[in-house]
């Protein structure tokens, strides 16, 4: 999330995240249904996590929900860790299928949160750079939009790898540096300390010990593409200029917005240089 008191420009474009705006969809609509996730959160919005059940968040939430919900076969029957698990929602997505899922955050208020809220989740107090947990302990390591704020990513990745079984999985999604912080070496998000294209990320892992088994992308479906169209060729832009502006969003924008599914998106492996986030699945020591 991007909060609306940055110093960057309403011309930026594809960033992740971008509103913890106090004055977003202020408009009501007489048949909306109160949101149980909305009413129960009570994790704030920092600008470093997605947290469900906000209007203006909606469209980030469901851009990453997407990826859990993909990638969920591969932690079914599984002992899964999600290494910086956040708000707990996708950890929660993860326990409907996995036999043990542990949470791990380093923020004392998300711990707390997770073990209040989501009871099937075995929350831990620690640091990513040095995993709480024994070596070849687990079966999958999920680590969804969080590697791009680590300062030492090769670290983070060693210790995956460490902790993983032999044949065990580590999934991975990212911001695509291409198009998320276009033309530049330094990330437009100031909790990002290095954003990743492709082949960096799969360099980083190939390093760590892993084999990447798989790289995609998440993309526009034809309905989001129709909403690019439909407010001036870029859908993202529209919502940033909007938090930025700090101003109550046009009662249009708000239902655009509200009504993004998890099934707008898509998970392609074509055209990974034009993908909003990277997704890739490694595997320590596959067996053959």
């Amino acid at each position: 999330m991007w909060t609306t008191r940055t110093t960057l420009g309403a011309s930026a474009t594809n960033l992740a995240e971008v509103s913890e705006s106090t004055v977003g969809c202020t408009t009501e609509r007489a048949d909306a249904t109160p949101d149980p996730a909305s009413e129960a959160s009570t994790l704030p919005l920092t600008g470093e996590r997605t947290v469900p059940g906000i209007p203006e968040e909606n469209y980030w939430f469901r851009r990453h929900e997407v990826v859990y919900r993909d990638l969920l076969p591969r932690c079914s029957g599984r002992e899964v860790l999600e290494a910086g698990s956040g708000e707990g929602y996708g950890a929660n997505m993860i326990a409907d299928v996995a036999t043990k899922v542990t949470g791990l955050d380093y923020d004392i208020s998300a711990v707390e949160h997770v073990r209040a809220r989501y009871p099937r989740v075995e929350m831990v107090h620690g640091n990513l750079a040095e995993l709480p947990l024994s070596d070849e302990s687990v079966d999958t390591v999920v680590n969804f939009q969080v590697i791009e704020h680590l300062w030492d990513q090769a670290q983070f990745l060693r210790e995956c790898h460490r902790v993983l079984r032999p044949g065990g999985e580590l999934l991975v999604s990212t911001p695509n540096r291409i198009t998320f912080s276009p033309g530049r070496d330094t990330p437009l998000n100031p909790f990002h300390t290095r954003e990743l294209n492709a082949a960096e990320l799969t360099e980083l892992l190939v390093e760590a010990g892993f084999k990447v088994a798989l790289m995609t992308g998440v993309h526009h479906g034809p309905r989001l593409r129709e909403l690019d169209a439909e407010h001036g060729g870029s859908f993202i832009d529209a919502q940033i200029e909007r938090a930025l502006a700090g101003e109550p969003w046009p009662e249009q924008l708000c239902s655009d917005v509200e009504g993004v599914t998890a099934d707008d998106f898509v998970l392609l492996e074509a055209d990974i240089d034009d993908s909003l986030d990277l997704v890739a699945v490694a595997i320590k020591d596959p067996v053959a």
